[in-house]
This record gives C-alpha cells, structure tokens and sequence, in this order.
C-alpha cells in the first residue's frame, strides 16, 4: 500500500467522518475513507473522454 503524506481534513468534517466509521463498523478513519473514495470513483469510472469525466462531476455535484 501506498501512503501520501496525508490529507487534511477541518475539525468539524474530520469529527463526522470518525462518527461515521465508527457507525459504520470500520476499523479505522482511514479504511473509511478509502471505502468512500472507492465508491465515488467507481461511479466516474468508465468515461471515456475528460469530457464525460466533467460531465459525471458535475452531475455529482464536485464541480460547477
């Protein structure tokens, strides 16, 4: 596994992010968040231009 030097995060999404990976059932913040962001990419995935990537952000809601 790969580690970066990390991401942060402000105090208030940080506190929601541990609340629910412990609601959740993970074992740590950081499986959580790699299960997010698995789950969000998967649903970019498949396009087959940037075009069609901006297209599904925007659609999600990541860009305007």
């Amino acid at each position: 596994m790969w580690f970066d030097r990390g991401i942060k995060l402000d105090k208030a999404l940080l506190a929601r992010v541990k609340r629910y990976a412990d609601l959740a059932g993970y074992a740590s913040v950081d499986e959580f968040v790699a299960h997010v962001l698995e789950k969000e990419l998967a649903s970019i995935d498949g396009a087959d231009s940037e075009e069609d990537i901006r297209k599904k952000l925007k659609g999600l809601g990541y860009i305007s």
